[in-house]
Formats: structure tokens, C-alpha cells, sequence
């Protein structure tokens, strides 16, 4: 602890703790006839942990004490928790009983009306997202609505509830902006597009080849991400009129969290209208991979060493998006697939077409494949994106084909995501995990996006937020339809894109269709994209109704017909009105008069 020269600054209106010529720390008040209210107390970032602060309020506290002629208020959160450690100054505070009972002991912890004691560290003023001075005397800080999470789903439910007249306190542990801004949606797409560009590059004459500059691909990455630094995203909230606090939020009660900062500070907050847990999803790590430091979606887009071999555990969306940029990059790229297709949740020509493009571009794609054993030397955390140690070796078996080793520089798991559910204190409200995923919870608590356990997309999550958001302010908003559709792009090459059921989902779900498909370049439009016109498209319509009940479609550019299908379904417009929605010629939304002219003829 230094050695500190504490004085009585009464121009000034605080106590000082001066280092030498350093003003180390202080704590601000006001007077009043009867009070001295500390409103504010800070200590100098270089002297964070070293009790400065505590110093500074016992030194404050005793010249109250020998002055003998105020009260103290303890609006400050810093002086008020000091007290409550240090109970022989109780007897200072305005409207405290006598120090000690009859029997001597101490009198009771003062607690806020709602029986909520406030809690902090010794350095809980320098944190500067610590309550505001408009917060109740008891240091309970209350707003109508708590979002916990400051990713898209988080900063639109905030938005929305604001705009909506609400006041809002917008919660977030890391970095405000979530996974989709810095490490899933973003950054994936900033890698994948100069790629597609390059391809196309390859398969249209008049055209030389683009060349690939590594170094360049990530410095376009990094920039997309901010350099993984939110002061941009924490501006837009702000100037949105938002209230952010960082820290990590748990329940503690009905509508009421604890947020510790990285500091150590405790902040209780209570909603009077709503708490939305909006705290995104974290990776399954198979406990077969627990100790090997393997690489996760965060380390395949934060890149930073290029392995020379890399094995993907998985065959969904990250797995195939993160083998052809990794492919591209360099490495030398085997996917180990448990299930004999990639895609599965779509239509089965879409994982083959990916299937065939992975494998055509050098990628060793393995299905049916099990994993039985994994082991590394030197498993580390080195950072992200870079190596994490020595060789992963991997013993797989195949149907019928016994067992082999695999050596690789990096493993990357793609093996799937849940709700970040552990740490947010659901037991002190009597919920659990299940309890969010069946929608069993106190109709002022909400679980949306990826930690409701809907569809783990972005735009999902940020829907859901909106119609929340707006929900809980009581605006004005079209009833949703019973059923959304979720639509879905991914980003390989081909892409797929896709929305609503596909034919055996339908089919499952009691629906008597009708299903059409053509070559992707069967249009003038779609053809002329590239020379090498590959996939094909699919709709799937119900055979009572004439209305669309899914679509996806497999080619170069694919992603920007799937929206024209979201309209279709959510609009309930048979298939035979749609005929009346005439595209422009030669564009890639001619392919829809395509499918459409291949139905029977009562339904056009």
C-alpha cells in the first residue's frame, strides 16, 4: 500500500490521496444543513488494487466522524459498500440506528426496500459503467428492461424497447457487437467473398485469373472486424440512446442480476417490466478434444498461422465454409464427416453439389467416418488463430475399411453449438436449461435468439428481438404468422440458399406437395454468371393450398434469389399468382418463372 498524504480539499469539495505531486485518488461530496452526500469517489488508473480507495474513505469518514455535525449519504456506491464492510462507521449514516444494541452486538446490514444488499470491491469506483447518481440510496440501480448480451439479438431488443419508450440497460461481458460481429457472420464473409470473386475470375473468358494475396484476404478480415475493438459499435449504441454496462450478469432473483466487472465490482440491477437473455451460444467440445486446445469457429476466422494440415470435425455450415477459405489459404484440409452427406438439414442435392465443389477444389472430404481416438503434444493456448501446440493425431475408422491415423498441425471442431445457458443464474429463479428451451419461464423473463434455442442464425435472433423489443414497449405491430420461415445461406462455392421446408420435411409434416426442380442455369440470367454453371434449383408447394411451403436453390450467387421465396411464404401467394410477379430480363430471378412454368398446370 503506498505511502499517501490525505487531505480535506474544500474548495474543491473532496477528500484527496496524493502520491508525491500524483493525485492517487478522492472521493467527491456536497453539503447539505445536516448531510455530507459522497456522490462520487475514483482512483487513478495506475493505482487500481493497491487500496487507495479504501484509504481515502476511512480517512473521509473519520473527519466526519470528529467534525461531529453531519450525516452522511452515501449516494456513492463505493463509500456506501466500504461501510457496509467496515460496520464501526454505520453509525454515520443518515437514518442508521445506534452503533451497537444493548447486547452490543452490531446493528443489521442496511439493506434497499427490496431486500437487496449492494455488494462491492475496494476499488468499485473506478469502474465506469458503476450505477448513476440517479440510482435509489440503496444502490440498487432499476430500469424497465435488462438485456443481457450486446450482440445483434441484444442491441435489437434494446433498440426497439428504447425506441418504444422504455428505458434500457444493455448488458455485455465481451466484446458489444457479439460472435456475428468479430468472430462468426463477418469476418467468415469478409474471407469468402474475394474467393468467390477469384473463381468467378477462373470461369469467365475476357477475364485473366485473379491472384490471391494471403496477407491482403486477412488485413481485409481484420478491418471488418474493427480489429476486434467495439469503441465503433459502442459509439452506435450510445448515440442510439442506449445504456450499456459492461460486466458479466447473473440472476440473482426475480428481475433482479448482479454484474461483476472485470474490476471486481458488483452492480445490482433491477427491471420493473422485463428481462431478455439474449447471451448467445458457445461451441460443443466433445470430451474426446477437452485437453488438445483445439481450434474452434473463432480461431478458424481469426486466422493468424495458416496450418500446413488442418482436420475439420464436422459437415454442417462451419465446417464447409471454413474448408474452402482454409483450403484457399493453404492448408492442406481433410474433413472428417460422422454421416454419409454434408448439409443434412437441406435438400440432399445441395450438400452433394457442396460435396463435389469441396473435393474438386482439393479438399479430402471423409464420410462415414468415426473418431475413436485424439491425443497432442504440447496442447496450448497460444492465441487466436494461430497453432495450439504440437501434432493432433487422430485414430478414425470407416465402414468396413478397419482403422487409420491421422497427423495434422491443427484440428478444427465444427461439431455444433448450445445455448449459453450455465452462467447466468437461472437456479436463483428456479428455471433450468430445459425450462428455456420448452419456453417454461415467469412471463417477465425472455430467451431469444441462439440462447432460446431457436434457429442458431443471426438475422433469426435479430427478428426475434424485434418483435420482443417492440412487444415489451406496447407498439403497434402486425401479428407475426403462426409458422416464420427460416431462411439460410451458405457461403461456399456454390452456394446454398435456402427458406422453409424442404420436400421430406414437408412431407413429414402431413403436407401433400408438389415439387419442381430445374438446372440452376436454366435462365439466361443465372447462366451468364459464370461459364461453369453448376446446381440446380427446388420448390416445394403445397398441392391443396397453391402456396409455397419451401425453396432452395444451389448456384453462384444463389444467396440473392432466396429472399423473393421468404416473401412468397410469408404472404401466404399461391404459386399461380406469383406467375404475375414478372422478372427482369436477363436477371438470375428469371430461373423463378422456370420453376414455375414446370407445375402442373391447375396450379398455375
Amino acid at each position: 500500500m503506498p505511502d499517501l498524504t490525505l487531505t480535506k480539499n474544500t474548495d474543491a469539495n473532496r477528500y484527496e490521496a496524493w502520491d508525491g505531486d500524483t493525485l492517487a485518488g478522492f472521493a467527491e461530496y456536497q453539503l447539505t444543513d445536516q448531510l455530507i452526500v459522497f456522490t462520487h469517489t475514483e482512483v487513478d488508473p495506475s493505482y487500481e488494487g493497491k487500496g487507495v480507495g479504501s484509504q481515502v474513505a476511512r480517512f473521509a469518514l473519520d473527519d466526519v466522524r470528529a467534525d461531529g455535525t453531519h450525516d452522511v449519504l452515501p449516494l456513492c456506491p463505493f463509500i456506501k459498500g466500504w461501510i457496509g464492510r467496515h460496520r464501526e462507521y454505520v453509525d454515520l449514516v443518515h437514518g442508521a440506528p445506534e452503533t451497537t444494541a444493548k447486547d452490543g452486538r452490531m446493528p443489521a446490514e442496511p439493506k434497499g426496500p427490496d431486500g437487496v444488499p449492494r455488494v462491492d470491491s475496494p476499488d468499485a469506483a473506478t469502474d465506469p459503467h458503476r450505477p448513476s447518481e440517479s440510482d435509489g440510496p440503496d444502490g440498487v440501480r432499476r430500469v424497465d428492461v435488462i438485456v443481457i448480451g450486446g450482440g445483434p439479438t441484444g442491441e435489437n431488443v434494446a433498440q426497439y424497447a428504447h425506441d418504444g419508450g422504455l428505458s434500457v440497460l444493455l448488458i455485455e461481458g465481451e466484446l458489444l457487437g457479439g460472435e456475428c460481429s468479430y468472430y462468426a457472420c463477418m469476418p467468415s464473409k469478409a474471407l469468402l467473398r474475394p474467393l468467390d470473386v477469384r473463381a468467378t475470375s477462373e470461369h469467365l473468358p475476357g477475364l485473366r485469373p485473379a491472384e490471391l494475396d494471403v496477407a491482403a484476404l486477412l488485413a481485409r478480415r481484420d478491418a471488418w472486424v474493427s480489429h476486434y475493438d467495439d469503441t465503433s459499435q459502442l459509439d452506435w449504441a450510445t448515440g442510439a440512446g442506449l445504456d450499456v454496462m459492461r460486466g458479466h450478469a447473473r440472476l440473482i432473483g426475480e428481475k433482479t442480476v448482479s454484474v461483476s466487472s472485470d474490476g471486481g465490482a458488483s452492480t445490482v440491477v433491477e427491471a420493473d417490466v422485463a428481462l431478455v437473455l439474449a447471451t448467445g451460444s458457445v461451441p460443443v467440445v466433445p470430451p474426446m478434444f477437452a485437453d488438445l486446445h483445439a481450434w474452434g469457429s473463432r480461431d478458424a476466422t481469426g486466422v493468424v498461422g495458416v496450418p500446413d494440415r488442418l482436420v475439420i470435425v464436422g459437415g454442417g455450415v462451419v465446417a464447409c465454409e471454413a474448408a474452402t477459405w482454409m483450403s484457399a489459404l493453404g492448408s492442406s484440409v481433410t474433413m472428417l464427416v460422422r454421416g454419409d452427406a454434408l448439409l443434412t438439414d437441406q435438400e440432399p442435392f445441395a450438400g452433394a453439389a457442396v460435396l463435389d465443389a469441396l473435393r474438386t477444389a482439393g479438399v479430402d472430404v471423409r464420410l462415414a467416418t468415426r473418431i475413436t481416438d485424439a491425443s497432442r503434444a504440447g496442447a496450448a493456448d497460444t492465441g487466436l488463430g494461430r497453432v495450439h501446440g504440437g501434432p493432433v493425431t487422430l485414430t478414425v475408422e470407416r465402414d468396413e475399411s478397419g482403422s487409420e491415423r491421422i497427423v495434422a498441425d491443427e484440428l478444427l471442431l465444427a461439431t455444433g453449438r448450445r445455448p449459453r445457458l450455465d452462467d447466468v443464474g437461472l437456479d436463483a429463479v428456479g428455471v433450468n436449461a430445459d425450462d428455456v428451451r420448452a419456453g417454461r419461464l415467469p412471463t417477465w423473463l425472455h430467451a431469444i435468439g441462439d440462447a432460446g434455442g431457436g434457429a442458431p442464425l443471426t438475422h433469426m435472433g435479430k427478428y426475434e428481438a424485434r418483435v420482443l423489443g417492440a412487444r415489451l414497449a406496447g407498439a403497434h405491430e402486425t401479428p407475426p404468422p403462426r409458422d416464420v420461415p427460416v431462411p439460410q445461406v451458405v457461403f461456399t462455392d456454390p452456394q446454398v440458399a435456402a427458406v422453409g421446408s424442404s420436400e421430406a420435411q414437408a412431407r413429414e409434416a402431413g403436407h401433400d406437395v408438389v415439387t419442381v426442380a430445374v438446372p440452376f442455369a436454366s435462365a439466361a440470367g443465372t447462366a451468364l454468371l459464370r461459364d461453369d454453371g453448376v446446381g440446380s434449383a427446388k420448390i416445394v408447394v403445397d398441392r391443396a393450398t397453391g402456396c409455397l411451403l419451401g425453396a432452395t436453390f444451389v448456384g453462384h450467387e444463389a444467396a440473392e434469389l432466396v429472399h423473393a421465396a421468404t416473401v412468397a411464404i410469408v404472404g401466404q401467394v399461391p404459386v399461380g399468382v406469383l406467375r404475375h410477379a414478372v422478372p427482369s430480363y436477363p436477371t438470375s430471378s428469371e430461373l423463378w418463372l422456370r420453376l414455375l412454368e414446370e407445375l402442373p398446370t391447375n396450379l398455375r
